[in-house]
């Protein structure tokens, strides 16, 4: 069994669920993107 880092370990794990939120953040935004557009044509 090797050593683990376990406070690099720990910051690397924090730091992927921040850029797997500020993808999620992204996704969002570019699926109401088309809705905003249809709202301000009347679409809605």
């Amino acid at each position: 069994i090797r050593d683990v880092d376990v406070a690099a370990e720990t910051a690397n794990f924090v730091r992927l669920q921040i850029l797997q939120q500020a993808g999620i953040s992204m996704l969002a935004q570019a699926n109401q993107q088309p809705q905003l557009a249809l709202a301000l044509l009347g679409g809605r």
